[in-house]
């Protein structure tokens, strides 16, 4: 939309003025006569105050650039956006444009006044529209960068009370003057005042007193309270946007009824139904004033623009489209000559007019309508300039079809339709609700900006067509042409916003250039294209783009359009042979003239099929390729069939479907050449066929003297390719091994030509001649030996072509899965269809007759002791072997083990899943031989599975390129030895507790001593329950506590745990013993409240029985002593908490049965404690001691009660009804029991032993 004039396509809103932020802006008294507009003083709004200065006047000087910024912009205006406003930020003073037109200099004095109208009408000589013109852009720049609607003007209020009455009167009388002048212009611009307060002003003047100066200066000067505001100093700058806005928002509708006072005015106007006289009636030719017709589409065309300021957007389109009708009546532009310039102006404001209501319309979400719209405008302003101008069939009428294409994308663009961007992905529009029971056709939807981009291409190009029809004499200057020529070529050629023939194509330089612009718009066409993944038509647009591209010459970008399409090949495997022939020719011209060889070879190379429309005087000779390409070394070119297309064809297929290592299989290639029969035979240097699997790479060689091949009559023939070995020195010397590592690193992966001479890689070779004809199949029989086991599929043909200019290497993949092959057979001429991925063979491994078995294995294997394995190797082949083993262990947790071999040993350290053994040589096993292998595994700390994959890796001497595997899996379940299960016992310390108040064991220590335990101790019993969870007897030769935990400030010790003799005691499986430690825990000092927490461990020392150790006297490994450490768990000790031991003591034979019962309180506590003691009587038993007693414990301390009990029962367990409650908690504390002792729910329990006899 560059070609409209500047201004008239403006999205109009209101004009503000802001004066006072700067004096840079000032404007000079009296301006220069400006362009379009009469002659005469305009008005000057003056001020002598100074303009304001500081941080403030910067912020609000760039807030107003921001909001001047988003009042330009073309989107619809929301209702969440409060105002939206153009503003124009001047200094002290700003002209108005002036109201009325004055008489030109060269007009004689009349007799009478004469009327003057606005400077910008029809009606004044000084005018542009003088004497008929309709309307131009000059009045809608008027208002809305000339006029405003509120002019704003700034000022301070002093915060000193010696000349604050000054300065009042200096403001009031500085406005008034301002008032004054807008009253005595004409003009309705609302005038309002925003005054500043300082941070002075914020502390010394009270609200009462800036109250009173307002008041009084409003007054002072007429203005209305909403036309006067105040802004206290703010703290932040966040805090003067916010109320800037609110204050342009009141002002936003002040500014709506001014705009609404001009429409009224406009509609009044057009009510009179009178035609204004001019100031002075026109006296050249045939110059006539408006009619009234033409006034009144002045008045609807003003009464739409000023809806439109209002964004009143139904009355401005109403007052759009009755202009638009009455521009097109009959009563207009039917009686304006098409050869008037008026006729162009007119056709100019029916555009402007229809880009308007199609910005409406899109604002209003009804894109369909604005789609009908533009059609509706395209269609009538053809049906015009065919009736009454130069016709459509010339350049002028296509350039302004693509320009009103370009207008429909760009108001896309600018108004930012919802739903159309390109990240919606969205093609085009569905239909607004009010056309729903329509049936509206495809291109009455709105689709996205590249549609009509395209069709603005398409117009540009007919366009450039119909310029290079122009005749000759239609292109020279109008200087050098005579005046009936010059007249007669503006009567054929319509140059509506179009240069003249002479510009469009002139006889001598450049003109238009039409590529460019057509490019242009492909460009922009394309982008949008690609953003919604719409990749066909961005193919074909790119394809239209790289031939405008070409006419100009632009070689490199020819390519960068065009090579995507051609890497992306999907015309070509879609037949649309034609383009993908049009993208080769264009490619490759562009190609040839950059000097990209690789490029077109490839397209020779693709070009060379006869699938493609053969181009005359073409060689098609892929040795004069780079003929006139320059290049400064010969090229070594790499392509492949996924780049470009092949006019050779290759298949592969082997004659069987499952192969033996060891053995031979047969193969066969088939190329056939499918050139043009006009091509020149291609003569191949070498063939490499690569494979996937473990079968080696075959290059075959181009040899011209090669026995004849068995024909079996054109096209077809069959040659049998001999192959020889050749085995890579490593294979030789009896390292295949490494060999078939680095063989295994190399399959499936793409290495280029540059690889194709490793001998390690290719050791099948053979010669044959690769000379191909058009139309020629050749196919070459090999006899593949087969070495190593697995499956083996044909993957790549490469083949290599080697000219005077260039070498090149074309790869064919082979891999199509489910293809049948063909199997060409001597002496027919059709081949036989072979199986379904005949490219595909399956290698059976050789049958090893390596035994491998595991010698005398343990039935089962334990946690924490060694692992020995004996595996026994057993040559049964029929040669001498040279053997390596690999050993691989897989497992949770892998500890350390070790490979011993003879002189061969390998260790490998402890690893996580997995860990392995690889390559160890073994050295040459002779037939029918054996040797043994030891395999040690570190004891495992737990329970855990082993997955042992025992592999013999070998070859017989008399065929070392076949590599042979026998495999021995093992399983190993490693499990527990011993299971249990514990209690922890209290027990009576034997000895007394500190006192608290013994002074006499406090003592100095030097440094490094050992302190001494001195605070409370306790004793209890682990009772330990353990059982053998082995599948047979083993011999615990010890058991013992371990101390792993103790809380600091406390210490912990074992001072009792069984003994065993040397031999160790047998432990029968799944049979239930028991153990029992006593242990000893004391706190550090008696200042420690803190309870003690230990962990410990049950360890036991065991080991297989003797007999086994007898029998299998190894290294010493299954003779040593196993630990098995079972975590018991975690214990508090001594609490805080006071508690209660019971304690029996049975008397001697002489006191005739007595039992003793001590029942010992202990406080660990920092408290005076208060316990009684209730001892109920029973029928079982009879006792002497307090049935009921008090005792009182010191902090720290413990006291003991003693009953004798004598029993009157024997052999059975008596209950004491003792009954020990706290005094001042009146709480029962439980009777723990001692050795000897039990205790239920129901209490204490002793056992009384059957009296003695005799």
């Amino acid at each position: 939309m560059d070609g409209y004039p500047l201004g008239s396509l403006d999205h109009n809103v209101p004009l503000l003025v802001v004066s006072g932020l700067s004096s840079s802006h000032d404007q000079p008294e009296q301006p220069p006569k400006a362009k379009g507009k009469a002659n005469g003083e305009g008005v000057l709004l003056r001020s002598d105050l100074p303009p304001l200065e500081g941080k403030e006047a910067s912020f609000l000087e760039s807030f107003f650039e921001r909001v001047n910024e988003r009042g330009k912009s073309w989107t619809v205006m929301t209702r969440e956006e409060p105002y939206r406003v153009r503003v124009k930020t001047v200094g002290r003073s700003f002209t108005l444009p002036p109201r009325r037109a004055t008489l030109p200099e060269t007009i004689e004095p009349l007799t009478t006044a004469p009327v003057l109208h606005s400077p910008f009408s029809p009606l004044s000589p000084s005018s542009a529209l003088y004497p008929d013109g309709l309307m131009n852009a000059e009045w809608i720049r008027k208002h809305q960068e000339e006029v405003p609607s509120v002019f704003i003007c700034f000022h301070t209020l002093t915060s000193d009370l010696k000349t604050a009455t000054l300065q009042d009167n200096r403001l009031k009388a500085d406005l008034n003057g301002i008032r004054a002048t807008l009253l005595e212009s004409g003009y309705k611009t609302r005038l309002v005042v925003i005054i500043l307060g300082d941070q002075e002003a914020r502390a010394t003047l009270t609200a009462e007193v800036i109250q009173d100066r307002l008041e009084y200066i409003r007054r002072g000067t007429g203005l209305d309270p909403k036309s006067i505001f105040y802004i206290p100093s703010q703290d932040t700058q966040v805090e003067l946007k916010r109320v800037m806005d609110s204050i342009l928002t009141l002002l936003y509708n002040t500014a709506i009824e001014y705009y609404r006072d001009l429409g009224r005015h406009a509609r009044k106007k057009r009510s009179r139904g009178i035609v204004p006289q001019p100031t002075l009636p026109p006296t050249s030719g045939t110059s006539q004033t408006l009619s009234l017709p033409d006034w009144n589409f002045r008045y609807e065309f003003k009464s739409a623009i000023f809806a439109e300021f209002r964004q009143e957007i139904d009355a401005a389109v109403r007052s759009f489209e009755q202009a638009y009708e009455i521009l097109l009546g009959q009563d207009v532009l039917d009686i304006i000559p098409s050869w008037s310039p008026r006729w162009n102006e007119a056709r100019l404001l029916a555009d402007i007019i229809s880009i308007r209501c199609l910005r409406l319309h899109l604002w209003m979400g009804q894109t369909s309508l604005a789609v009908r719209r533009w059609q509706a405008h395209r269609d009538r302003i053809g049906d015009f300039v065919d009736r009454r101008g130069r016709g459509t069939n010339n350049y002028g009428w296509q350039a302004w079809e693509s320009r009103w294409a370009m207008v429909m994308a760009n108001l896309i663009e600018l108004v930012q339709v919802p739903g159309l961007g390109p990240m919606t992905m969205t093609i085009f529009l569905p239909p607004e609700k009010a056309l729903f029971g329509e049936r509206l056709q495809p291109w009455e939807l709105l689709h996205h900006t590249g549609y009509w981009y395209r069709i603005a291409a398409r117009h540009l190009g007919a366009r450039r067509a119909l310029a290079l029809r122009i005749p000759d004499d239609d292109r020279g200057a109008p200087d050098a042409s005579p005046a009936s020529r010059v007249a007669s070529k503006a009567i054929r050629y319509d140059t509506y916003m179009c240069p003249p023939p002479h510009e469009e194509y002139p006889l001598n330089g450049t003109g238009v250039n039409h590529a460019q612009l057509i490019i242009d718009c492909l460009l922009n066409a394309r982008s949008q294209f690609q953003a919604r993944k719409q990749h066909r038509i961005a193919a074909e647009i790119s394809l239209e783009c790289a031939r405008e591209m070409a006419t100009m010459k632009s070689w490199n970008e020819v390519l960068a359009m065009l090579r995507p399409l051609w890497e992306d090949k999907s015309f070509r495997s879609e037949w649309w042979l034609d383009i993908s022939e049009d993208i080769l020719w264009v490619m490759r011209r562009a190609a040839a003239e950059t000097g990209r060889a690789d490029i077109v070879v490839a397209i020779d190379w693709e070009l060379m099929d006869k699938r493609y429309t053969r181009k005359q005087n073409w060689h098609y000779d892929l040795s004069k390729s780079l003929d006139g390409v320059s290049s400064t070394t010969k090229p070594f070119i790499t392509i492949s069939d996924d780049l470009a297309s092949s006019f050779v064809a290759a298949s592969f297929a082997f004659r069987s479907k499952e192969g033996r290592a060891g053995e031979t299989c047969l193969a066969q290639l088939s190329l056939k050449s499918d050139a043009h029969q006009v091509a020149a035979p291609v003569t191949l240097s070498s063939i490499r066929i690569e494979f996937e699997g473990h079968l080696k790479p075959i290059t075959i060689a181009h040899d011209s003297s090669a026995p004849s091949t068995n024909s079996l009559g054109e096209p077809t023939s069959v040659s049998a390719v001999p192959l020889t070995e050749r085995l890579p020195e490593s294979v030789k010397e009896g390292d295949e091994k490494e060999d078939r590592d680095e063989d295994k690193d190399q399959v499936g992966v793409d290495d280029g030509p540059q690889n194709q001479g490793n001998e390690k890689d290719a050791y099948l070779t053979g010669t044959c001649d690769l000379t191909l004809k058009p139309g020629h199949r050749r196919v070459l029989e090999m006899d593949i030996p087969l070495r190593e086991p697995g499956q083996v599929s044909a993957s790549r043909v490469i083949l290599t072509y080697k000219a005077d200019a260039y070498e090149l290497d074309y790869t064919l993949s082979l891999s199509e899965l489910g293809k049948l092959g063909a199997w060409y057979v001597h002496g027919l001429a059709k081949p036989r269809l072979s199986r379904p991925d005949g490219h595909i063979l399956q290698i059976q491994p050789r049958p090893p007759k390596m035994k491998l078995a595991l010698v005398e294995p343990m039935d089962q294997y334990y946690a924490n002791e060694p692992i020995p394995l004996r595996i026994s190797l057993l040559n049964e082949e029929h040669d001498a072997a040279n053997v390596k083993l690999d050993v691989r262990i897989v497992g949770k947790t892998i500890p350390r083990f070790r490979v011993d071999a003879g002189e061969h040993k390998r260790e490998v350290d402890a690893a996580e899943e997995e860990s392995q053994v690889t390559g160890l040589t073994l050295g040459r096993v002779a037939s029918s031989s054996s040797m043994e292998v030891s395999i040690y595994l570190d004891p495992a700390p737990a329970p855990t599975v082993y997955d042992i994959e025992i592999q013999a890796d070998y070859h017989l001497e008399s065929d070392a390129a076949t590599p042979i595997f026998q495999v021995l899996p093992v399983h190993l379940n490693v499990v527990n030895a011993f299971e249990a299960n514990y209690d922890l016992m209290p027990r009576l310390h034997p000895d007394a507790w500190p006192s608290l108040f013994d002074y006499e064991d406090v003592q100095d220590l030097t440094e490094g001593e050992v302190i001494p335990a001195k605070g409370l101790a306790q004793q209890w019993c682990l009772v330990c329950h353990y059982a053998s969870f082995a599948t047979e007897e083993l011999d615990v030769v010890g058991l013992d506590l371990l101390v792993t935990g103790v809380t600091p400030g406390g210490r912990c010790q074992v001072v009792n745990q069984p003994e065993f003799s040397a031999d160790g005691m047998p432990v029968a499986p799944q049979k239930m013993y028991e153990a029992r430690f006593d242990l000893v825990a004391q706190k550090a000092t008696l200042d420690d409240r803190h309870p003690v927490a230990i962990d410990l461990a049950f360890a036991v020392r065991w080991r297989r029985r003797r007999q086994r150790q007898q029998q299998q006297p190894t290294d010493g490994e299954s003779g040593t002593v196993n630990v098995t450490t079972m975590t018991v768990g975690q214990y508090m000790v001594l609490g805080t908490e006071p508690r209660v031991l019971a304690s029996v003591l049975h008397s001697s034979p002489e006191q005739a049965g007595l039992v003793r019962l001590d029942i010992t309180i202990e406080n660990p506590s920092s408290h005076f404690l208060t316990f009684g003691l209730v001892m109920e009587p029973s029928d079982a038993f009879a006792f002497s001691g307090p049935k009921q007693t008090t005792m009182h414990l010191l902090p720290m301390s413990r006291r003991t009660k003693t009953y004798r009990l004598l029993p009157l029962v024997r052999g059975v367990f008596i209950r004491p009804g003792l009954v020990v409650r706290d005094k001042y908690f009146q709480k029962v504390l439980r009777v723990i029991p001692t050795e000897g002792m039990k205790i239920d729910k129901d209490g204490l329990l002793v056992w009384v032993p059957l009296a003695p006899e005799g």
